[in-house]
């Protein structure tokens, strides 16, 4: 896989997540540079980057939404920064993100990680019901539930 590197600074990758299910050949990453990236892993290229954070990337998740947009349907990727913001993009589409959930400046101080995870719950008649929930880590320490 081709390396990214800015030539006018060091920068790290802080976080990568493989693809799941019809993203099995792609890698997310996020870095030092404040930028997201889309990576196919067959042929070791770039295929987008996603630009908006005003701080570091610290976490990536792939989010289980999917979008129907005038290409045909998209999935949704998710970023968490230092910059107390998660965002949420378009795979498809490397122009602004699509939502941005601030966080509580004076409770969170950054976003570290990030988690989405689906509640099963069954009510008197035995129907089921989900509820996604997408779990974030601070950097104070707590830990937030968006959904």
């Amino acid at each position: 896989m081709t390396s990214y590197r800015n030539e006018n600074s060091i920068d790290y990758v802080s976080s990568v997540k493989y693809g799941p299910n019809e993203l099995a050949n792609t890698i997310l990453s996020g870095s030092s540079d404040k930028s997201i990236r889309l990576w196919d892993i067959r042929f070791g290229q770039q295929i987008q980057v996603f630009n908006g954070h005003t701080n570091q990337v610290f976490s990536v998740e792939y989010s289980p939404f999917v979008i129907k947009n005038n290409i045909g349907n998209s999935n949704v990727i998710c970023s968490g920064s230092s910059d107390n913001t998660i965002r949420f993009w378009d795979t498809r589409s490397n122009k602004e993100e699509l939502y941005v959930i601030e966080g509580d400046e004076k409770k969170d101080y950054g976003i570290y990680c990030l988690k989405f995870i689906e509640l099963k719950k069954k009510d008197q008649t035995n129907n089921v019901t989900y509820n996604l929930i997408l779990c974030y880590g601070s950097s104070r320490g707590r830990i937030g539930l968006w959904g």
